[in-house]
């Protein structure tokens, strides 16, 4: 799907007053049912398999080539939605980012996020250095944020829809300024459900969303600026993101394709279970 045409229906949705969901999908049936459900974009991630695995969201071995052979089996079931690629810009067994690039768009994604994503890493680094010396001197590599953003910049030099997870107000002014059509406020590892992540409270995921969106309307006011993880688990959670924010929708990943699942099969063999056979 053209770039233009994507951006044209979130803007759409914008101006009605309705929320951008982005539905993080990583089987057919998740992201058939996300469809079915109103999605705006279908994510697929390949930290996603981890998820379907019954694990906590975890990078997978050669993310990249998951990602890029979940496609079939995306796109075969999904009829009108932008299909996103999770794109790890610092996978090391692809050093050439023009090569990483061109398997992405030639596979047929119609955008692209940077995620996996090292930024979350880097604001970390000062405790790190402490722990490592080491590998505080490794990261100085250049892979990182930075090749992210050279990422997205290359994507958008060659008219791809792109998105960013960012986790600070200048790690979204970087990525506005390289050419990201829309800035996902990421506010850490979702909680909720059997294996989630410990969050910060909600309140502070409120302030620090509000600011990292901030960020990106520095540079640009008419920037599309969404949200994702911390205590956003449920639809219920993100309530609180509409009424406190300005942000314009949000990015759902275990909150859509684990959490969800837990709780049906759960309730359904419960249900199941609550008939009583006839005696002999």
């Amino acid at each position: 799907m053209d770039r233009n045409i994507i951006i044209e229906r979130l803007r759409n949705l914008i101006t009605s007053g309705d929320t951008i969901i982005g539905a993080g999908c990583s089987a057919g049936i998740v992201a058939k049912c996300a469809e079915l459900g109103g999605a705006d974009l279908i994510v697929c991630y390949s930290t996603g398999k981890s998820r379907i695995m019954g694990l906590k969201t975890e990078s997978i071995w050669h993310s990249n080539s998951t990602t890029l052979d979940m496609y079939d089996e995306i796109k075969n079931v999904v009829k009108d939605t932008p299909i996103i690629a999770g794109v790890e810009a610092n996978d090391q067994t692809i050093y050439n980012l023009d090569v990483l690039v061109q398997r992405f768009i030639d596979r047929g994604f119609d955008g692209v996020i940077n995620f996996p994503t090292q930024s979350d890493l880097e604001m970390r680094l000062p405790y790190i250095k402490k722990q490592n010396d080491t590998l505080g001197e490794a990261i100085k590599m250049p892979w990182g944020f930075s090749r992210e953003v050279e990422m997205i910049r290359k994507f958008r030099e060659k008219n791809i829809f792109t998105m960013c997870y960012v986790y600070t107000p200048e790690q979204s002014a970087q990525m506005v300024k390289a050419g990201a059509d829309v800035v996902c406020a990421h506010v850490g590892g979702t909680a909720g459900g059997l294996i989630g992540f410990a969050a910060d409270p909600m309140e502070e995921s409120l302030e620090n969303a509000q600011k990292i969106m901030e960020g990106a309307w520095g540079i640009d006011s008419n920037a599309i600026c969404l949200a994702h993880g911390g205590p956003f688990a449920e639809p219920k959670d993100t309530k609180h993101l509409y009424e406190k924010t300005e942000a314009q929708g949000f990015v759902g990943a275990s909150s859509i394709e684990r959490i969800p699942i837990e709780k049906a099969v759960m309730e359904t063999v419960k249900e199941f279970k609550n008939f009583k056979i006839k005696k002999k």
